[in-house]
């Protein structure tokens, strides 16, 4: 990664992180609830439904706050941040299609593309580009040996991927 790759890497981030923080923060100090957000679904109405009845609209009110916490605090520390990015990244593509009345998204100025999007592909690029190890914590939880020794959070810290024994070629 060049030197102007690590600066974008950290500022994409960082800015990612402010993102998925200030979410929280509302979500969880505010009067929040996933109900009034997923009863006004159209095109996937059939699909988020089942998550506004009374035993899972809790569950998933608590998962979505904190969600957003524990993935904004990692990309801001910079630890598991290929983990943290690859969920965030999921729950984006989730409401882009629970905004989706198709084929607006939100609304009629978003044709297909909207900022969920938008924020997705940096996600899939901060995970491509290990964005953890900039200015990050990955790095040094990547050389402690229990994270070294479980290839999920080898993985998730941008480490090197095991080779299963396959052999390198004879020079």
């Amino acid at each position: 990664m060049t030197a102007f790759d690590r600066k974008i890497a950290f500022v994409l981030r960082f800015l990612m992180a402010w993102t998925f923080l200030y979410a929280a923060s509302h979500q969880i100090f505010g009067d929040f609830s996933v109900v009034g957000f997923l009863r006004g679904t159209k095109t996937f109405h059939a699909l988020f439904t089942p998550f506004t009845t009374p035993a899972m609209a809790p569950v998933t009110t608590f998962l979505v706050a904190w969600g957003h916490l524990l993935i904004g605090l990692s990309l801001l520390v910079g630890l598991m941040v290929r983990l943290s990015a690859s969920c965030g990244a999921a729950l984006l593509l989730t409401y882009w299609f629970a905004h989706m009345d198709f084929p607006y998204i939100e609304n009629h100025n978003n044709f297909l593309v909207d900022y969920h999007i938008v924020y997705l592909v940096v996600l899939v690029w901060l995970v491509a580009k290990n964005a953890g190890r900039v200015a990050g914590l990955d790095a040094v939880a990547a050389r402690l040996p229990f994270v070294a020794n479980n290839g999920l959070l080898r993985w998730a810290t941008g480490g090197p991927v095991a080779d299963r024994g396959r052999r390198s070629p004879a020079p």
